[in-house]
């Protein structure tokens, strides 16, 4: 009995109509939800190139001009992304009333636009937590984070998409309506108007842009407080992966590069230096989103394919003297094996290369993923 006088005294859950805040309206989510769409979208779609240019199907071809291209898309990922963070809060904020809703669940339809509405939201943080901690260089799960962040990408375009389509009718409706109605033009009042939200929610988002933006792009750097690598290393470039850290501090002496096609070639280092010397402005830009121009001097790679008996167009599989982890080779593209600056770099920056950008050379080719930029190279082969 005690019990049930309790619960009665108990205040009633709160309900919608209870939340009569002005930035829990229809026009507000309507229009921050389509700035989260577009910064979403671009995100999805340069994700998605991203992930085609570092593991390619067979279509796919990857262009070498501008040199700055990749810099320029995984750039936008990165940006659109930390973008997200404050818009999909915004979103949310002004959305969660619904939460109260009465009856939780009014039909079958309902309940399957309230668990897409889960998996959007769960799919979302999952990315945008995931995409902070990898900018960071933080890893701490035990997944593999380029597999799951391109199956959650999906999951969550996906949800995005059944969201859309079911409230369509609403989000027109909400975007036709001013966001201030004419009479509301002279009321006064102490919470917060739909237009204030509105603009505080545009200006954290470009707060967090300038934060961050500098590390793709230069001009930007004295005012991206936040912004990560974007100029510190050996020799004024970043480094991701050290010597130490590959195993390949010490170098043998008697190091050799091999470049096998029709016939097998091998060049000293002073057999390089020798050759014909060739210098390019390139950018590294790594999947975290920084990126860093560097001016480079080495030897064309279609030099040492002619060298080996092999035409320039050709797909090459770059080796490493790291000898374990998943980026210790990669695979070059004919367009990019031809390209003339495409280089097995021989100094950075006027210098010899430092052991942790890849001494005694390393791969720079244009418009590629650093990850892919392949260092300490010991082995060219000329794929059949």
């Amino acid at each position: 009995m005690n019990l049930k006088r309790l619960l009665r005294r108990l205040p009633e859950p709160p309900s919608e109509s209870d939340f009569r805040s002005p930035v829990h309206d229809e026009r507000v989510a309507a229009r921050i939800g389509l700035w989260l769409g577009v910064a979403f979208g671009l995100c999805f779609a340069t994700g998605l190139l991203s992930h085609g240019i570092q593991n390619p199907p067979g279509w796919f071809t990857w262009p070498t001009r501008p040199v700055s291209l990749y810099r320029i898309t995984q750039g936008v990922h990165v940006v659109s992304g930390i973008a997200s963070i404050p818009l999909l809060l915004a979103k949310l904020w002004s959305v969660y009333p619904k939460l109260f809703s009465r009856p939780a669940i009014r039909s079958l339809p309902h309940a399957l636009e309230r668990g897409s509405i889960l998996v959007l939201v769960a799919a979302a943080f999952f990315e945008l937590a995931t995409g902070l901690f990898n900018v960071a260089q933080n890893y701490p799960w035990s997944f593999f984070f380029p597999t799951a962040h391109y199956a959650a990408a999906w999951i969550a375009v996906g949800a995005l998409l059944v969201h859309i389509a079911v409230k369509l009718p609403v989000i027109r409706t909400a975007l036709r309506r001013p966001v201030r109605e004419p009479e509301e033009a002279s009321k006064r009042t102490s919470a917060l108007s739909r237009r204030g939200f509105l603009l505080g929610t545009g200006a954290a988002t470009g707060a967090a842009v300038l934060a961050t933006a500098g590390s793709t792009v230069p001009w930007l750097r004295d005012m991206s407080v936040l912004a990560w690598r974007s100029g510190k290393g050996p020799q004024g470039v970043p480094v991701n992966r050290t010597a130490t850290a590959a195993g390949v501090a010490r170098v043998n002496p008697q190091w050799t590069l091999e470049v096998v096609g029709p016939r097998t070639a091998r060049f000293t280092l002073a057999q390089l230096q020798a050759m014909p010397q060739v210098e390019a402005e390139l950018p590294i830009a790594c999947v975290e989103g920084w990126s860093a121009s560097a001016h480079w001097t080495g030897v064309r790679v279609a030099d040492l394919l002619k060298a080996a008996g092999a035409e320039p167009m050709s797909t090459v599989v770059v080796e490493s003297l790291e000898r374990a982890g998943k980026y210790r080779s990669s695979v070059l593209p004919p367009i990019h094996a031809a390209d003339p600056l495409t280089l097995l770099a021989l100094r950075l920056n006027g210098e010899e290369l430092d052991i942790d950008h890849g001494y005694p050379c390393r791969l720079i080719a244009p418009s590629r993923p650093g990850v892919l930029q392949t260092k300490w190279v010991s082995r060219l082969e000329v794929m059949p």
